[in-house]
């Protein structure tokens, strides 16, 4: 093997590579299932009113996906091993899911109004699922 790659910069690259990419796979698996979890329990079809062009739907879910990433990348960042990864990962995911959930409860008629399209109503509900995000990756971060 050539002296530069036996450096003990590519040793570490060579070994941690591998790991890393199974981290980052392991979270972003949990972040799809939590996304398609978070559309199976909206009350309107996220999905079909994007695909429709309806940009209230689209900011909305785009929203999710930061806030259900936020907390996750977190417990990502404070997890040593898989197990943990994938116990933090899919726990914060559950507990945000739950907090949209409250989320688009308190804040009624806004499910609705995002279906009719109104971007003001996206708008305010990604700022309230987002600081949820933020309070909850800090938790988790602690």
């Amino acid at each position: 093997m050539p002296p530069d790659l036996q450096s003990p910069e590519i040793q570490a690259f060579a070994i941690g590579f591998p790991t890393t990419l199974l981290h980052a796979g392991v979270a972003v698996l949990i972040l799809f299932l939590g996304a398609a979890l978070y559309v199976l329990l909206t009350p309107h079809k996220e999905v079909a009113l994007i695909r429709d062009g309806n940009a209230a739907a689209a900011i909305s879910l785009g929203g999710v996906l930061v806030g259900l990433a936020a907390p996750l990348a977190l417990s990502l960042n404070s997890s040593t091993s898989l197990v943990e990864i994938i116990i933090w990962g899919v726990s914060t995911v559950m507990v945000q899911l739950l907090v949209f959930r409250l989320v688009d409860l308190l804040l009624r008629g806004l499910p609705q109004r995002i279906q009719e399209g109104e971007v003001a109503a996206a708008a305010l509900l990604v700022g309230a699922k987002l600081a949820t995000a933020l309070i909850l990756a800090a938790a988790v971060a602690t």
